[in-house]
Protein backbone atom coordinates (compact mmCIF):
# COMPACT_ATOMS: atom_id res chain seq x y z
CA UNK A 1 0.00 0.00 0.00
CA UNK A 2 1.19 3.47 -0.61
CA UNK A 3 1.41 6.30 2.32
CA UNK A 4 1.44 9.84 1.38
CA UNK A 5 1.57 13.41 1.57
CA UNK A 6 -0.67 16.01 0.78
CA UNK A 7 0.51 19.74 0.41
CA UNK A 8 -3.08 22.46 1.09
CA UNK A 9 -3.36 25.74 0.98
CA UNK A 10 -4.63 26.42 4.27
CA UNK A 11 -8.13 27.61 5.11
CA UNK A 12 -7.89 31.21 6.73
CA UNK A 13 -10.16 34.10 8.15
CA UNK A 14 -8.16 36.68 7.24
CA UNK A 15 -9.04 39.00 4.20
CA UNK A 16 -6.28 37.73 1.80
CA UNK A 17 -5.82 34.33 1.42
CA UNK A 18 -2.52 33.04 0.01
CA UNK A 19 -2.13 31.21 -3.18
CA UNK A 20 0.48 28.65 -2.54
CA UNK A 21 -0.31 25.60 -0.91
CA UNK A 22 1.30 24.29 1.93
CA UNK A 23 2.36 20.81 2.69
CA UNK A 24 0.63 18.73 5.66
CA UNK A 25 2.16 15.41 6.63
CA UNK A 26 0.17 12.35 7.54
CA UNK A 27 0.81 9.44 9.26
CA UNK A 28 -0.11 5.80 8.36
CA UNK A 29 -2.05 4.18 11.09
CA UNK A 30 -4.27 1.43 10.11
CA UNK A 31 -7.79 1.07 11.15
CA UNK A 32 -9.76 -2.71 10.75
CA UNK A 33 -11.65 -0.16 7.55
CA UNK A 34 -11.93 2.37 6.00
CA UNK A 35 -15.48 4.38 5.09
CA UNK A 36 -15.59 7.04 2.20
CA UNK A 37 -18.41 9.18 1.50
CA UNK A 38 -19.53 10.98 -1.66
CA UNK A 39 -22.37 12.70 -1.28
CA UNK A 40 -23.04 14.56 -3.96
CA UNK A 41 -25.39 17.36 -5.67
CA UNK A 42 -27.39 14.88 -7.98
CA UNK A 43 -26.19 11.68 -6.41
CA UNK A 44 -24.15 9.88 -3.74
CA UNK A 45 -21.82 7.07 -3.36
CA UNK A 46 -20.58 5.58 0.29
CA UNK A 47 -17.59 2.87 0.22
CA UNK A 48 -15.83 0.43 2.42
CA UNK A 49 -11.52 -0.46 2.04
CA UNK A 50 -10.98 -3.10 3.87
CA UNK A 51 -6.56 -3.19 3.37
CA UNK A 52 -7.07 -5.23 0.06
CA UNK A 53 -10.43 -4.33 -1.55
CA UNK A 54 -13.03 -1.39 -1.75
CA UNK A 55 -16.56 -2.68 -1.16
CA UNK A 56 -19.47 -0.34 -2.63
CA UNK A 57 -22.67 0.13 -0.10
CA UNK A 58 -25.87 -0.84 -1.61
CA UNK A 59 -27.54 2.63 -0.76
CA UNK A 60 -30.97 1.52 -3.02
CA UNK A 61 -32.68 -1.13 -2.84
CA UNK A 62 -36.30 -0.50 -4.65
CA UNK A 63 -34.98 -1.67 -8.01
CA UNK A 64 -32.25 -4.38 -6.62
CA UNK A 65 -29.10 -3.50 -5.20
CA UNK A 66 -27.99 -0.07 -6.59
CA UNK A 67 -24.50 2.11 -4.98
CA UNK A 68 -25.81 5.00 -6.56
CA UNK A 69 -28.59 6.84 -4.64
CA UNK A 70 -30.00 10.38 -5.88
CA UNK A 71 -29.44 12.87 -3.43
CA UNK A 72 -32.96 13.84 -2.65
CA UNK A 73 -34.90 14.29 1.04
CA UNK A 74 -38.73 14.08 1.00
CA UNK A 75 -40.43 16.02 3.85
CA UNK A 76 -44.43 14.94 4.23
CA UNK A 77 -46.51 17.64 6.23
CA UNK A 78 -46.11 16.01 9.88
CA UNK A 79 -42.29 16.26 9.08
CA UNK A 80 -41.46 12.02 8.31
CA UNK A 81 -38.70 11.94 5.40
CA UNK A 82 -37.92 10.03 2.73
CA UNK A 83 -34.73 9.87 0.50
CA UNK A 84 -33.07 8.39 -2.65
CA UNK A 85 -35.44 7.11 -5.28
CA UNK A 86 -38.14 6.40 -2.67
CA UNK A 87 -38.18 10.40 -2.26
CA UNK A 88 -38.62 11.17 -5.49
CA UNK A 89 -41.51 8.36 -6.28
CA UNK A 90 -43.38 9.88 -3.49
CA UNK A 91 -42.96 13.10 -4.85
CA UNK A 92 -44.06 12.17 -8.68
CA UNK A 93 -47.04 10.12 -7.58
CA UNK A 94 -48.37 13.20 -4.74
CA UNK A 95 -48.06 15.77 -7.60
CA UNK A 96 -49.34 13.52 -10.62
CA UNK A 97 -52.81 15.24 -11.67
CA UNK A 98 -52.68 17.55 -8.87
CA UNK A 99 -54.45 20.82 -9.05
CA UNK A 100 -52.53 23.56 -7.10
CA UNK A 101 -54.10 25.72 -4.90
CA UNK A 102 -52.55 28.45 -3.46
CA UNK A 103 -54.90 30.31 -0.15
CA UNK A 104 -53.70 32.74 1.62
CA UNK A 105 -51.47 32.30 4.71
CA UNK A 106 -51.90 33.44 8.45
CA UNK A 107 -49.45 36.01 9.28
CA UNK A 108 -51.12 37.35 12.58
CA UNK A 109 -54.21 39.10 14.10
CA UNK A 110 -55.71 42.36 14.46
CA UNK A 111 -57.99 43.67 17.10
CA UNK A 112 -60.07 46.73 16.31
CA UNK A 113 -62.27 48.29 18.76
CA UNK A 114 -65.88 48.30 17.03
CA UNK A 115 -67.78 50.31 19.95
CA UNK A 116 -67.04 53.04 22.82
CA UNK A 117 -68.63 53.70 26.08
CA UNK A 118 -67.78 57.18 26.24
CA UNK A 119 -64.85 59.55 27.55
CA UNK A 120 -66.01 58.89 31.21
CA UNK A 121 -67.20 55.63 30.77
CA UNK A 122 -64.93 52.72 31.87
CA UNK A 123 -65.81 50.42 29.50
CA UNK A 124 -63.60 49.53 26.81
CA UNK A 125 -66.42 48.99 24.27
CA UNK A 126 -66.26 45.96 21.93
CA UNK A 127 -63.59 44.61 19.95
CA UNK A 128 -63.04 42.41 17.06
CA UNK A 129 -60.39 40.38 16.34
CA UNK A 130 -59.36 39.25 12.70
CA UNK A 131 -56.68 37.34 11.20
CA UNK A 132 -54.13 39.00 8.89
CA UNK A 133 -53.35 37.41 5.12
CA UNK A 134 -50.50 37.35 3.23
CA UNK A 135 -50.09 36.69 -0.35
CA UNK A 136 -51.37 33.40 -1.83
CA UNK A 137 -48.89 31.41 -1.10
CA UNK A 138 -49.51 27.80 0.57
CA UNK A 139 -50.29 25.15 -1.22
CA UNK A 140 -53.18 23.61 0.79
CA UNK A 141 -52.85 20.28 -1.33
CA UNK A 142 -49.59 19.98 -1.32
CA UNK A 143 -48.93 16.10 0.50
CA UNK A 144 -44.99 16.95 0.69
CA UNK A 145 -41.59 19.04 0.05
CA UNK A 146 -39.05 17.34 -2.17
CA UNK A 147 -35.60 18.88 -1.60
CA UNK A 148 -32.47 18.35 -3.86
CA UNK A 149 -29.68 20.20 -4.63
CA UNK A 150 -28.85 20.85 -1.42
CA UNK A 151 -25.36 20.61 -1.43
CA UNK A 152 -25.42 24.37 -3.67
CA UNK A 153 -26.60 25.38 -0.21
CA UNK A 154 -24.44 25.13 1.74
CA UNK A 155 -21.80 27.67 1.55
CA UNK A 156 -24.28 30.69 1.03
CA UNK A 157 -24.81 32.42 3.99
CA UNK A 158 -27.72 34.12 3.02
CA UNK A 159 -29.39 31.03 3.00
CA UNK A 160 -29.92 30.13 6.71
CA UNK A 161 -33.37 28.87 6.92
CA UNK A 162 -36.24 27.24 4.65
CA UNK A 163 -39.54 27.08 6.06
CA UNK A 164 -41.17 23.70 5.45
CA UNK A 165 -44.92 23.14 6.42
CA UNK A 166 -44.58 26.14 8.76
CA UNK A 167 -41.32 24.48 10.16
CA UNK A 168 -38.02 26.28 9.73
CA UNK A 169 -35.34 23.75 8.17
CA UNK A 170 -31.57 24.84 7.81
CA UNK A 171 -29.66 23.43 4.96
CA UNK A 172 -27.73 20.98 7.75
CA UNK A 173 -31.73 19.79 8.41
CA UNK A 174 -32.18 18.90 4.92
CA UNK A 175 -29.21 16.78 3.59
CA UNK A 176 -29.15 15.49 7.48
CA UNK A 177 -31.72 12.90 6.19
CA UNK A 178 -29.83 11.38 3.51
CA UNK A 179 -26.66 11.31 5.62
CA UNK A 180 -28.73 8.79 8.27
CA UNK A 181 -29.64 6.71 5.12
CA UNK A 182 -25.94 6.39 4.37
CA UNK A 183 -24.84 5.72 7.64
CA UNK A 184 -27.50 3.53 8.59
CA UNK A 185 -26.88 1.43 5.53
CA UNK A 186 -23.27 0.84 6.51
CA UNK A 187 -23.94 -0.01 10.11
CA UNK A 188 -26.21 -2.70 8.80
CA UNK A 189 -23.43 -3.75 6.80
CA UNK A 190 -21.19 -4.62 9.33
CA UNK A 191 -19.09 -1.51 9.56
CA UNK A 192 -17.69 -1.42 12.28
CA UNK A 193 -18.29 1.53 14.90
CA UNK A 194 -19.46 2.87 18.89
CA UNK A 195 -23.40 1.65 18.84
CA UNK A 196 -25.27 2.85 15.92
CA UNK A 197 -22.80 5.63 14.96
CA UNK A 198 -19.56 5.33 12.26
CA UNK A 199 -16.31 5.99 14.64
CA UNK A 200 -15.13 7.72 11.47
CA UNK A 201 -15.86 8.33 7.68
CA UNK A 202 -13.80 10.06 5.13
CA UNK A 203 -15.84 12.88 2.99
CA UNK A 204 -15.68 14.49 -0.11
CA UNK A 205 -16.51 18.00 -0.61
CA UNK A 206 -16.03 20.21 -3.62
CA UNK A 207 -12.88 22.33 -4.14
CA UNK A 208 -15.53 25.48 -4.24
CA UNK A 209 -18.90 25.50 -2.38
CA UNK A 210 -21.34 27.16 -4.65
CA UNK A 211 -21.38 30.83 -3.31
CA UNK A 212 -20.61 34.18 -3.66
CA UNK A 213 -19.42 34.98 -0.41
CA UNK A 214 -15.20 34.83 -0.06
CA UNK A 215 -15.52 32.44 3.08
CA UNK A 216 -18.09 30.65 1.60
CA UNK A 217 -16.16 26.66 1.78
CA UNK A 218 -15.67 27.76 5.35
CA UNK A 219 -18.84 28.12 5.95
CA UNK A 220 -19.63 25.11 3.40
CA UNK A 221 -17.61 22.85 5.87
CA UNK A 222 -18.82 23.75 8.86
CA UNK A 223 -22.43 22.89 7.87
CA UNK A 224 -21.30 19.42 6.41
CA UNK A 225 -19.38 18.31 8.93
CA UNK A 226 -22.29 19.34 11.62
CA UNK A 227 -24.89 17.49 9.24
CA UNK A 228 -22.49 14.67 9.71
CA UNK A 229 -22.52 15.10 13.69
CA UNK A 230 -26.21 14.71 13.44
CA UNK A 231 -26.12 11.53 11.07
CA UNK A 232 -24.40 9.96 13.53
CA UNK A 233 -20.52 9.84 12.21
CA UNK A 234 -18.49 10.39 15.49
CA UNK A 235 -15.27 11.67 13.37
CA UNK A 236 -15.44 13.39 9.71
CA UNK A 237 -12.18 13.92 8.11
CA UNK A 238 -12.91 16.01 5.06
CA UNK A 239 -10.97 15.29 1.43
CA UNK A 240 -11.58 17.50 -1.90
CA UNK A 241 -13.38 14.93 -4.34
CA UNK A 242 -10.31 15.26 -7.33
CA UNK A 243 -8.21 14.12 -4.63
CA UNK A 244 -10.10 11.37 -3.57
CA UNK A 245 -10.46 10.19 -6.90
CA UNK A 246 -7.26 10.56 -7.48
CA UNK A 247 -6.36 8.32 -4.65
CA UNK A 248 -9.03 5.58 -5.88
CA UNK A 249 -6.98 5.56 -9.53
CA UNK A 250 -3.43 4.85 -7.32
CA UNK A 251 -4.91 2.67 -5.25
CA UNK A 252 -6.08 0.56 -8.06
CA UNK A 253 -3.25 1.06 -10.34
CA UNK A 254 -0.28 0.61 -8.38
CA UNK A 255 2.00 0.82 -11.22
CA UNK A 256 1.20 3.01 -12.90
CA UNK A 257 3.76 5.16 -14.38
CA UNK A 258 4.74 9.17 -14.51
CA UNK A 259 5.12 11.72 -11.68
CA UNK A 260 2.67 14.04 -12.03
CA UNK A 261 -1.33 13.46 -12.51
CA UNK A 262 -4.27 15.95 -13.43
CA UNK A 263 -7.76 14.93 -11.88
CA UNK A 264 -10.76 15.92 -14.07
CA UNK A 265 -13.77 15.85 -12.39
CA UNK A 266 -17.12 16.85 -13.85
CA UNK A 267 -20.27 15.93 -11.71
CA UNK A 268 -23.22 16.77 -11.69
CA UNK A 269 -22.58 20.08 -9.82
CA UNK A 270 -19.12 20.86 -10.25
CA UNK A 271 -16.41 21.24 -12.25
CA UNK A 272 -13.22 20.11 -9.80
CA UNK A 273 -9.60 19.68 -10.49
CA UNK A 274 -6.10 18.72 -8.83
CA UNK A 275 -2.81 18.43 -9.80
CA UNK A 276 -0.43 15.63 -7.69
CA UNK A 277 3.05 15.26 -7.78
CA UNK A 278 3.92 11.62 -7.17
CA UNK A 279 7.30 11.45 -4.94
CA UNK A 280 9.87 8.85 -3.76
CA UNK A 281 8.37 5.29 -1.60
CA UNK A 282 5.11 6.30 -3.34
CA UNK A 283 4.55 9.70 -1.80
CA UNK A 284 3.21 12.29 -3.06
CA UNK A 285 2.09 16.59 -2.84
CA UNK A 286 -0.96 18.15 -3.96
CA UNK A 287 0.19 20.80 -6.16
CA UNK A 288 -2.87 22.69 -7.02
CA UNK A 289 -6.90 22.62 -7.06
CA UNK A 290 -9.32 24.74 -8.56
CA UNK A 291 -13.13 24.47 -9.19
CA UNK A 292 -15.71 25.81 -10.90
CA UNK A 293 -19.35 26.14 -10.23
CA UNK A 294 -20.36 23.94 -13.65
CA UNK A 295 -21.55 20.55 -14.10
CA UNK A 296 -23.86 17.87 -15.96
CA UNK A 297 -27.17 19.86 -14.19
CA UNK A 298 -26.44 23.09 -16.32
CA UNK A 299 -25.73 20.89 -19.48
CA UNK A 300 -28.94 18.88 -19.29
CA UNK A 301 -30.86 22.20 -18.57
CA UNK A 302 -29.38 23.92 -21.46
CA UNK A 303 -30.77 21.19 -23.67
CA UNK A 304 -33.99 21.47 -22.44
CA UNK A 305 -33.90 25.26 -23.18
CA UNK A 306 -32.79 24.34 -26.72
CA UNK A 307 -34.67 21.41 -27.58
CA UNK A 308 -37.44 21.21 -25.73
CA UNK A 309 -39.22 24.69 -25.24
CA UNK A 310 -39.94 25.37 -28.91
CA UNK A 311 -41.47 22.27 -28.53
CA UNK A 312 -43.99 23.47 -25.84
CA UNK A 313 -45.17 26.95 -26.93
CA UNK A 314 -41.90 29.44 -26.62
CA UNK A 315 -42.20 31.92 -28.88
CA UNK A 316 -46.00 31.32 -30.11
CA UNK A 317 -48.38 34.28 -30.19
CA UNK A 318 -51.39 33.91 -27.83
CA UNK A 319 -54.76 35.46 -28.82
CA UNK A 320 -57.93 35.97 -27.08
CA UNK A 321 -60.49 38.27 -26.21
CA UNK A 322 -60.74 41.54 -24.53
CA UNK A 323 -63.06 43.93 -23.38
CA UNK A 324 -62.08 46.07 -26.45
CA UNK A 325 -61.30 43.62 -28.83
CA UNK A 326 -58.55 41.11 -29.48
CA UNK A 327 -55.68 40.98 -27.58
CA UNK A 328 -52.41 39.34 -29.60
CA UNK A 329 -49.34 39.43 -27.55
CA UNK A 330 -45.99 36.82 -27.51
CA UNK A 331 -47.27 33.57 -25.39
CA UNK A 332 -45.37 34.38 -21.49
CA UNK A 333 -43.26 31.35 -21.94
CA UNK A 334 -40.61 33.01 -19.22
CA UNK A 335 -43.08 32.67 -16.53
CA UNK A 336 -42.97 28.77 -16.93
CA UNK A 337 -38.92 28.90 -17.73
CA UNK A 338 -37.73 28.22 -14.35
CA UNK A 339 -40.44 26.13 -13.09
CA UNK A 340 -39.78 23.91 -16.30
CA UNK A 341 -35.77 23.10 -15.77
CA UNK A 342 -36.31 22.78 -12.05
CA UNK A 343 -38.45 19.36 -11.72
CA UNK A 344 -39.08 19.20 -8.35
CA UNK A 345 -40.89 22.73 -8.51
CA UNK A 346 -42.65 22.08 -11.77
CA UNK A 347 -45.60 20.78 -10.10
CA UNK A 348 -46.06 24.58 -9.25
CA UNK A 349 -47.58 25.56 -13.00
CA UNK A 350 -50.40 23.02 -12.42
CA UNK A 351 -52.22 26.31 -11.09
CA UNK A 352 -54.92 28.19 -12.82
CA UNK A 353 -52.48 30.78 -13.30
CA UNK A 354 -50.63 28.87 -15.71
CA UNK A 355 -52.74 26.31 -16.76
CA UNK A 356 -55.39 28.84 -17.86
CA UNK A 357 -53.72 30.46 -20.56
CA UNK A 358 -52.14 27.23 -21.78
CA UNK A 359 -55.76 26.04 -22.37
CA UNK A 360 -57.12 29.00 -24.08
CA UNK A 361 -53.77 28.67 -26.63
CA UNK A 362 -55.42 24.51 -27.19
CA UNK A 363 -58.64 25.86 -27.49
CA UNK A 364 -57.97 28.92 -30.26
CA UNK A 365 -56.39 25.87 -32.49
CA UNK A 366 -54.06 26.03 -34.83
CA UNK A 367 -50.57 24.88 -35.59
CA UNK A 368 -49.47 25.56 -32.02
CA UNK A 369 -52.26 23.61 -30.56
CA UNK A 370 -50.06 20.42 -30.08
CA UNK A 371 -47.28 22.46 -28.66
CA UNK A 372 -49.52 23.26 -25.67
CA UNK A 373 -50.99 20.10 -25.60
CA UNK A 374 -47.23 18.59 -24.80
CA UNK A 375 -46.92 21.71 -22.30
CA UNK A 376 -50.26 20.62 -20.64
CA UNK A 377 -49.68 17.03 -20.57
CA UNK A 378 -45.84 18.01 -18.52
CA UNK A 379 -47.88 20.09 -16.05
CA UNK A 380 -50.58 18.38 -15.41
CA UNK A 381 -48.72 14.84 -15.43
CA UNK A 382 -45.87 15.96 -13.81
CA UNK A 383 -43.69 14.71 -16.04
CA UNK A 384 -40.73 16.92 -15.17
CA UNK A 385 -38.60 14.21 -13.56
CA UNK A 386 -39.06 11.79 -16.74
CA UNK A 387 -37.91 14.50 -19.15
CA UNK A 388 -34.82 14.74 -17.44
CA UNK A 389 -33.95 10.83 -17.13
CA UNK A 390 -34.74 11.44 -21.10
CA UNK A 391 -32.14 13.84 -21.69
CA UNK A 392 -29.54 12.79 -19.34
CA UNK A 393 -30.06 9.16 -21.07
CA UNK A 394 -29.93 11.27 -24.18
CA UNK A 395 -26.66 13.03 -23.36
CA UNK A 396 -25.25 9.85 -22.75
CA UNK A 397 -26.29 8.12 -26.01
CA UNK A 398 -24.56 10.87 -27.81
CA UNK A 399 -21.44 10.23 -26.09
CA UNK A 400 -21.08 6.73 -28.10
CA UNK A 401 -22.74 7.53 -31.17
CA UNK A 402 -22.63 10.25 -33.54
CA UNK A 403 -26.43 11.00 -33.37
CA UNK A 404 -29.28 10.13 -31.56
CA UNK A 405 -32.60 10.85 -30.86
CA UNK A 406 -34.71 12.38 -27.70
CA UNK A 407 -37.76 10.01 -27.39
CA UNK A 408 -39.92 11.03 -24.72
CA UNK A 409 -43.29 9.22 -25.89
CA UNK A 410 -45.59 10.63 -23.25
CA UNK A 411 -45.58 14.30 -24.33
CA UNK A 412 -44.97 13.07 -27.97
CA UNK A 413 -41.35 14.17 -28.87
CA UNK A 414 -38.93 12.73 -30.95
CA UNK A 415 -35.58 15.31 -31.83
CA UNK A 416 -33.15 13.82 -33.39
CA UNK A 417 -29.81 15.22 -33.15
CA UNK A 418 -26.16 15.10 -34.09
CA UNK A 419 -22.87 15.32 -31.81
CA UNK A 420 -21.62 18.29 -33.37
CA UNK A 421 -24.86 20.09 -32.97
CA UNK A 422 -24.87 19.26 -29.42
CA UNK A 423 -21.25 20.48 -29.06
CA UNK A 424 -23.03 23.63 -30.96
CA UNK A 425 -25.80 24.11 -28.12
CA UNK A 426 -22.57 24.13 -25.00
CA UNK A 427 -20.25 25.75 -27.08
CA UNK A 428 -19.95 28.37 -24.29
CA UNK A 429 -19.87 26.01 -21.56
CA UNK A 430 -17.41 23.42 -23.22
CA UNK A 431 -15.27 27.06 -23.17
CA UNK A 432 -16.13 27.43 -19.83
CA UNK A 433 -14.24 23.67 -19.53
CA UNK A 434 -11.22 25.00 -21.21
CA UNK A 435 -10.43 28.23 -19.06
CA UNK A 436 -11.21 25.70 -15.86
CA UNK A 437 -8.10 23.13 -17.43
CA UNK A 438 -5.60 26.04 -18.42
CA UNK A 439 -6.35 27.85 -15.14
CA UNK A 440 -5.11 24.88 -13.36
CA UNK A 441 -1.81 24.44 -14.92
CA UNK A 442 -1.78 28.09 -14.53
CA UNK A 443 -1.87 27.84 -10.96
CA UNK A 444 0.40 24.78 -10.98
CA UNK A 445 2.35 26.73 -12.98
CA UNK A 446 3.36 23.90 -15.07
CA UNK A 447 3.17 23.71 -18.73
CA UNK A 448 0.90 20.67 -20.37
CA UNK A 449 3.93 18.69 -21.16
CA UNK A 450 4.85 18.36 -17.36
CA UNK A 451 1.39 16.71 -17.43
CA UNK A 452 1.96 12.44 -16.90
CA UNK A 453 -1.42 11.44 -16.67
CA UNK A 454 -4.60 13.17 -16.60
CA UNK A 455 -7.50 11.51 -14.88
CA UNK A 456 -11.07 12.12 -16.33
CA UNK A 457 -13.80 10.99 -13.76
CA UNK A 458 -17.36 12.46 -13.34
CA UNK A 459 -20.24 11.24 -15.32
CA UNK A 460 -19.82 14.62 -17.71
CA UNK A 461 -16.06 13.66 -18.34
CA UNK A 462 -17.57 11.11 -20.91
CA UNK A 463 -18.83 13.58 -22.81
CA UNK A 464 -16.42 13.02 -26.14
CA UNK A 465 -16.18 17.35 -26.32
CA UNK A 466 -14.80 17.28 -22.70
CA UNK A 467 -12.21 14.26 -23.90
CA UNK A 468 -11.21 16.11 -27.06
CA UNK A 469 -10.48 19.11 -24.66
CA UNK A 470 -7.87 17.16 -22.77
CA UNK A 471 -6.44 15.22 -25.37
CA UNK A 472 -5.42 18.70 -27.36
CA UNK A 473 -3.57 19.64 -24.48
CA UNK A 474 -2.53 16.27 -22.87
CA UNK A 475 -1.73 14.07 -26.25
CA UNK A 476 -2.14 10.23 -25.33
CA UNK A 477 -1.97 10.71 -21.27
CA UNK A 478 -5.62 11.00 -20.78
CA UNK A 479 -7.55 7.91 -19.03
CA UNK A 480 -10.68 6.98 -17.87
CA UNK A 481 -11.89 5.95 -14.38
CA UNK A 482 -14.82 4.90 -13.24
CA UNK A 483 -17.15 7.89 -13.51
CA UNK A 484 -19.54 7.81 -10.81
CA UNK A 485 -18.13 5.93 -7.68
CA UNK A 486 -14.66 6.32 -7.83
CA UNK A 487 -14.50 9.49 -5.38
CA UNK A 488 -16.07 7.36 -2.59
CA UNK A 489 -13.47 4.80 -3.49
CA UNK A 490 -10.87 6.99 -3.15
CA UNK A 491 -12.09 8.24 -0.34
CA UNK A 492 -12.14 4.89 1.27
CA UNK A 493 -8.94 3.93 0.92
CA UNK A 494 -8.09 7.44 2.41
CA UNK A 495 -9.95 6.70 5.71
CA UNK A 496 -8.19 3.29 5.79
CA UNK A 497 -4.73 4.60 5.57
CA UNK A 498 -5.59 7.75 7.72
CA UNK A 499 -4.91 10.47 5.65
CA UNK A 500 -6.62 13.51 7.33
CA UNK A 501 -6.43 16.90 7.76
CA UNK A 502 -8.10 18.04 4.72
CA UNK A 503 -9.13 21.85 4.16
CA UNK A 504 -11.30 23.85 2.24
CA UNK A 505 -9.87 26.13 -0.61
CA UNK A 506 -10.37 29.51 -1.42
CA UNK A 507 -10.12 31.44 -4.69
Amino acid sequence: MWPCRRRWRAARCSPRLPRQTRAKSMAIAVQPIGVGIDFGTTNSVAATFDGERVHLASLETLAGPDPIMPSATYIDRDLHTLTGREAIDRYIADNTGRKVELTAEVIGKATLAVGYGGEESRDPGATLTQNVYGDATTDVGLEGRLFRGVKRLLGRKDVRRLVVFDHPFSPVALVTPILLHIRKTLVAAGVPGAGNKLAAATIGHPVNFEGRDRFRNQLGLARLGEAYRYAGVGKAHFCPEPIGAAMSYLHANPGASGERLLTVDFGGGTLDFCVLQRGAAHRFDVIATHGVGLGGDHIDQRLFRELLFPLLGKGERWRRRGQAGEIDTLFPFDSYEELLVNWPVTYLLNQNRYTTAVQDCIERGGPARFKFRRLRELIQQNYGYLVFQAIKDFKAELSSRDEAVLDIGEIDVEVRLSRREFEGLIGDLLRQVEEAVDETLRRAALPFDAIDVVLRTGGSSLIPAVHRILDERFPGRVVNHDPFTSVAAGLAVAEFHDMRDGVGHDD
